[in-house]
């Protein structure tokens, strides 16, 4: 059974900084794409940021390009988002999500509907 944990949300002034932690179990890791999205209320769930099986593959929206950063631990079966120069448009529950793929092109990651586990949320508010 596949399951993802995520944690590391919480509140923070804007300018700072938070570490988004998700741990996935009941799967090869390594064989898995990973995304991380966000939901505001009343807005759909865009991609934030994704990175390949491989991890040479990574996409970033351009909404968070140069401040947030993903990466992959496959011995900790995580990956996690660094969030820096946080901005009260940030705030949102941001969701990690796996999909199990060979493919390498980042046009693939970054469609939700492409992800067939997801994570509960964590919630990132930032204040002005």
């Amino acid at each position: 059974q596949v399951q993802l944990v995520e944690s590391g949300g919480g509140l923070v002034q804007a300018g700072g900084s938070l570490r988004l932690s998700c741990v996935a179990s009941g799967l090869t890791f390594s064989a898995y794409g990973m995304g991380w999205f966000r939901q505001a209320p009343g807005k759909e769930r865009d991609i934030v940021a994704a990175v390949s099986w491989s991890g040479y593959n990574i996409y970033y929206s351009d909404s968070v390009k140069g401040r947030f950063t993903i990466s992959r631990d496959n011995a900790k079966n995580t990956v996690y988002l660094e969030m820096n120069s946080l901005k009260p448009e940030d705030t949102a529950a941001y969701y990690c999500a796996l999909v199990h793929t060979s493919y390498s092109d980042t046009n693939y990651y970054i469609r939700s509907s492409n992800y067939p586990y997801w994570g509960q949320g964590t919630q990132v508010t930032v204040s002005s």
